[in-house]
Parts: C-alpha cells; structure tokens; sequence
C-alpha cells in the first residue's frame, strides 16, 4: 500500500504444492514471483486468502507462531547470501540450530554435515569475505537446510553468479530434490527453471502456466 492506494500484486492464485516437488517461480519483472514467494514463506502476511502447510493454515497464526513455525519448518535463500560477516561458515550454519535451543554439540556436528553435502567441509573455518560467491551461497545453503525444513525457498539464488557458478548451485539443489526436500525457487532465469520438475509462469499476479515435467 501506498499512502491511500492499494495495490493488488497477486490475483485470485490457487495453487497446491505436492511435498518432495522442485517447483520454479518465473516471469517478468512485476510479474509477483517474489511476492508470491513471500507469501508463501510466511516473509509477509496476506491481506485476503489462505496458506495451508501440513494441513495448518499458517496464515491465520498469531504473528509470534509465524516467527517460530519459519524458524522450526521453513529454509531460506537469498540471492546476497545474507551471511554474518563476522561468522566462520560454520558458525553460520550452526547459528540457527542454537536459536532452536539445539544442544550446542549437536548443532555444531549437523552443521558440518550440511557444510560437507554442499561440498565445503574444508572452508568450515574461513569468514564470508575469504569465499567465493559460489562458496558462500553454498554456505547459505546448507544453512537453510540444516534443521531439515518442510520446504527450502529459494528467491534468485544464482541472481549474482556467473553461469558456471550458477549450474553448481542448481546441482545442489537437484541433489536436495532427489533426497526428498521439497523445494520453492522463484528465477528468471529459464534455463535454470526447466531443471525442476514442475515451472509456474506469473504475468500481471496471475499463474499463466503451470507446466510438469513427463
């Protein structure tokens, strides 16, 4: 909202999201992709409509419940990483395990077993600013996914990668996918999107096509 004017982003969407599916986000811009991503993540809050996550409807809970059903069921990533520069990657990783009240043992071995599915074990110790950009979204990742979420979202994660970089990132993710995680990635990068399973195309707030692969 701006001042007295409303504006309406998304338009009557409907959508159902299967858990273990790699769903892509994409459009022009203006389109609602990331709007609708927030939605759904719980980032921001509805004016009209419902989210139902295993079968809770999340977008009547009470703000506090919001906050701690993100923290416990929902992984993020961003396309700038949103890494502690003052954190080794490990202690990045581990950060959100503590805030969960994860014992402090237990939460640190988890984070080195996710640092090491991305494939940076041996960068546990180095600061976001001795990474790569490739390394410290690889960093957000298994950041994301260390207190095993319900569904991992994705907004532009390879938005400021190079190509190579951004294929590395995307074979994470289909890594993830075929473990079983259940993932939302808003792109536009289309290259990118067809590598999942199943691409929602947004124009004007609406679902212009909703394509699986065979």
């Amino acid at each position: 909202m701006s001042g007295e004017l409303e504006t309406q982003v998304l338009k009557g969407i409907d959508l159902n999201i299967e858990s273990g599916e790699f769903v892509s986000i994409i459009g022009p811009s203006g389109a609602g992709k990331s709007t609708l991503m927030y939605q759904l993540s719980l980032l921001d809050h509805p004016t009209q409509g419902q989210i139902f996550i295993d079968n809770i409807e999340v977008s009547a809970l009470p703000s506090d419940q919001r906050t701690l059903f993100r923290l416990n069921s929902l992984g993020y990533v961003f396309q700038d990483y949103a890494l502690m520069p003052e954190l080794t990657a490990l202690e990045n990783v581990v950060l959100p395990m503590l805030m969960q009240d994860m014992e402090t043992d237990a939460a640190y071995a988890k984070a080195m077993r996710n640092l090491e599915r991305v494939g940076l074990k041996e960068k546990a110790d180095n600061l976001p600013s001795q990474l790569s950009g490739g390394q410290q979204q690889r960093v957000s990742i298994a950041r994301a996914i260390a207190h095993d979420p319900k569904i991992l979202f994705a907004d532009e994660p390879t938005a400021n990668l190079d190509t190579t970089t951004s294929r590395e990132i995307l074979k994470v993710f289909l890594d993830l996918h075929k473990a079983g995680q259940t993932i939302v990635m808003v792109t536009h990068e289309k290259e990118f999107a067809e590598m999942s399973e199943r691409v929602l195309e947004l124009k004007d707030g609406l679902i212009l096509s909703d394509k699986r692969k065979k």
